[in-house]
């Protein structure tokens, strides 16, 4: 793990450090579960625990690797915070982030989460995470507010890799709190 007096800018510890959380939210959630318990729903109109672990993994994936592509060559610059310009602020506020004023969309058709999901979801959303941490140290020798890639999910928005990297982390917890509120339902079963 990246640590403030390592050098590093104080973005990456704190993304790190989000990322670490949600692999331990993420672990004590389904981990214990069985297949069943993975892909239940509370109704056919929800996600399942599996679901949203099962989305996130296709999401990350598919969000890193736009901008691994953005920092190929770009000038090397530090900066110690990430500043999202005011569409990535909007986004992240009005569809990433968890809030009640956050609107729910339908995910895009190549991030849907399978119908069912097998027993590897869990592993498959942990090695996304170490992904993501990968990124994050090979982003932190650049100017990730100027550095931008092309949204892989509307090809005319072009976000900061700062910007996408807080999105990562924001679409995360949004979405470990939503398998959250599955398995807490009343009705999960036991």
């Amino acid at each position: 793990m990246t640590t403030p007096e390592d050098g590093s800018p104080a973005w990456s510890f704190r993304l790190l450090s989000e990322l670490d959380a949600a692999d331990a939210r993420a672990t004590a959630l389904a981990k214990p579960l069985t297949l069943h318990q993975l892909n239940w729903r509370p109704s056919a109109a929800e996600w399942s625990v599996g679901n949203c672990l099962d989305h996130l993994a296709v999401a990350n994936e598919v969000y890193l690797r736009a901008m691994a592509d953005a920092l190929q060559n770009p000038p090397r610059a530090v900066v110690q915070e990430i500043t999202p310009g005011w569409l990535g602020r909007w986004f992240i506020r009005k569809y990433i982030a968890p809030s009640s004023e956050s609107a729910r969309v339908r995910a895009p058709r190549k991030i849907r989460p399978a119908a069912e999901v097998d027993a590897t979801v869990l592993d498959r959303f942990l090695a996304s995470n170490a992904a993501a941490r990968a990124l994050v140290h090979r982003a932190t020798g650049h100017d990730v507010n100027r550095v931008r890639f092309t949204n892989p999910f509307v090809p005319l928005v072009r976000f900061t890799v700062g910007t996408g990297l807080e999105i990562v982390s924001k679409h995360e917890q949004r979405h470990l709190l939503q398998a959250e509120r599955v398995r807490a339902s009343s009705r999960f079963p036991q």
